[in-house]
């Protein structure tokens, strides 16, 4: 099973401030750990959503929002992407993180990733096929 790990944004990142030494030190020692388990499949920190822009959909027509956005505890300041045997193994694996934002309260997501098996006879051969070649694997839906 896939999990998207979000990382919640924090008035801090959302302004930028990147994190101390102490704090890359100890995420890049969690990250090992991650690696040498052999659930971690990618993970990056990403720019506040000032440097973002958001595309809204109504019909046909697409409407461009440039960010900063409101809202900064529905914002993801970073994420990871694990393979791992069930959601308790993820949530036992969160639980061993660094505090991602430290001297505040933090808050991580876990959401499992769909998996082609889920769309059932909805994803037909045709289209497992065209999967795969766009991401290398039938598995990313």
């Amino acid at each position: 099973m896939r999990f998207m790990i979000i990382v919640k944004a924090s008035q801090d990142s959302e302004a930028g401030i990147m994190p101390s030494t102490e704090l890359l030190t100890a995420m890049g020692n969690y990250n090992e750990e991650l690696a040498k388990a052999g659930i971690l499949l990618a993970g990056e920190g990403l720019h506040p959503s000032s440097k973002g822009a958001r595309v809204s959909f109504s019909g046909d027509k697409r409407m461009v929002i440039d960010g900063p956005f409101a809202e900064t505890k529905e914002l993801i300041a970073g994420y990871w992407l694990w393979q791992v045997k069930s959601k308790e193994e993820a949530i036992e694996w969160v639980k061993r993180c660094p505090n991602p934002m430290p001297g505040t309260e933090a808050e991580i997501e876990i959401r499992q990733v769909f998996e082609a098996e889920d769309f059932g006879e909805a994803l037909t051969p045709e289209l497992r096929e065209q999967e795969e070649r766009a991401f290398g694997r039938g598995e990313k839906c």
